[in-house]
């Protein structure tokens, strides 16, 4: 296991077992691992958030560069 690696993990074991299920989820489906059967079932809310966003960019409607700094920022990121 790399040090970055290692890092990740111990950072992830201060999180809510959610937020571990979470990235648990993200690095099995990079790894290629992952089980179709887990598959995240989408609220109606969230799922009309997914539909307004794909109409939006099919309008060509997308972040300002400013707004994505802005949103990353917020993350830490």
């Amino acid at each position: 296991m790399t040090k970055l690696l290692d890092q990740a993990l111990a950072a992830a074991r201060s999180l809510s077992p959610e937020a571990q299920d979470d990235i648990a989820r993200v690095v099995l489906r990079l790894a290629g691992t992952d089980d179709e059967a887990s598959a995240v079932v989408l609220s109606p809310d969230e799922r009309a958030a997914v539909e307004a966003s794909k109409a939006a960019a099919a309008h060509g409607e997308f972040a300002t560069d400013e707004r994505v700094r802005a949103v990353w920022g917020k993350h830490g990121l």
